[in-house]
């Protein structure tokens, strides 16, 4: 029996399934089928791709395959994944912003932006796009994790959406070519976008008076996870080559017995930056269940995992006519 959702909520439903689609390359051959799968979707060991080409779920340049065999430089590969159960989610938000072009809303804790990480249909991108005309469809420009609440930047048309976006990417390589932090501070009251968002942390130690701040500067990199391959975390060291500057800004607002109410200004885009960063200074999100102390992932948790607080708070952006956006999204109330 399905659970009753609370009001303006999709509840848990199949969707239509989903194709998959691959070119093996020279460099990966010779190699068996199932092999080269569970190597490109890491949630499946080789027995169970073996059991999905037995039972015809996958195709080898157009042609159903009922068992396992050796691939071929230049071969296609489709799995063809049956519906599967997506999960229920918020399908209502409150607009923030809208003019015609700029749509921005106040994202709800549990709304995937677009597909990934199981769901297909029950995704922001998918009920903007049944909700509106293919000509008046916003977008996303930016994207906000699974369970991050708050300001989300939509634009209806292209040009727009890529001109924001190469502004945040902007802001991220203008800040970190500036030589020393009083440059940066610079750059950032000059024209860098803004973006500060409020979270609870745990309860560990902290050494910040009320109103003070903390820049954390840890280098975000790839690294090994067991379902997924790899994922987002802190750097392994000062010499990992795919590490990602970054940089925060952590302000202490008040300290209470479940964990530290804080704000976090971020002048870089990472992903999980926010998560990660709290966590390498020793104060991961409350209820995360990804990143521990030090910014390593757990073994066996996901990056679509909840029960952490963040939420998007305030946005400075400009405009591509000229002039600033300053939005502001209500906190919930337990990071009020």
């Amino acid at each position: 029996m399905t659970e009753p959702q609370p009001p303006g909520w999709l509840p848990a439903q199949l969707n239509q399934g989903w194709t998959y689609s691959d070119r093996v390359s020279q460099a990966q051959v010779p190699v068996l089928i199932s092999v080269f799968l569970a190597e490109r979707y890491r949630h499946s060991a080789a027995p169970l791709w073996r059991q999905r080409l037995q039972e015809g779920e996958i195709l080898l340049n157009g042609r159903r395959l009922d068992g396992d065999g050796p691939l071929h430089a230049g071969d296609r590969l489709q799995w063809q994944r049956p519906p599967w159960r997506e999960e229920a989610v918020p399908a209502r938000w409150r607009v923030i912003h809208d003019d015609g072009d700029l749509y921005v809303i106040d994202k709800p804790s549990g709304l995937p932006v677009l597909p990934a990480g199981g769901f297909l249909e029950h995704t922001l991108l998918r009920l903007l796009e049944r909700s509106c005309a293919a000509q008046a469809l916003p977008r996303p420009v930016h994207r906000l994790g699974r369970h991050t609440s708050g300001l989300l930047v939509c634009a209806r048309r292209p040009q727009s959406r890529a001109w924001l976006s190469a502004r945040l990417r902007e802001s991220t390589a203008q800040l970190l070519n500036q030589p020393g932090s009083e440059a940066r501070f610079a750059a950032t009251r000059a024209g860098a976008c803004r973006k500060v968002y409020r979270a609870l942390t745990v309860p560990a130690p902290l050494r910040l008076a009320l109103g003070e701040s903390l820049a954390i500067t840890t280098p975000i990199g790839r690294r090994p996870h067991a379902g997924l391959g790899q994922i987002w975390a802190a750097a392994a060291g000062p010499d990992d080559p795919g590490a990602l500057p970054a940089w925060s800004e952590m302000l202490l607002l008040e300290r209470r017995s479940q964990g530290h109410l804080v704000e976090v200004t971020i002048h870089t885009g990472r992903p999980h930056q926010i998560r990660i960063h709290l966590a390498s200074a020793g104060v991961p999100l409350l209820g995360d269940p990804l990143y521990r102390p030090g910014g390593e992932p757990r073994p066996g948790a996901l990056p679509g995992d909840g029960g952490y607080l963040l939420h998007a708070h305030r946005l400075r952006l400009p405009l591509p006519a000229g002039g600033w956006l300053d939005l502001e999204a209500p906190v919930p109330p337990e990071l009020s």
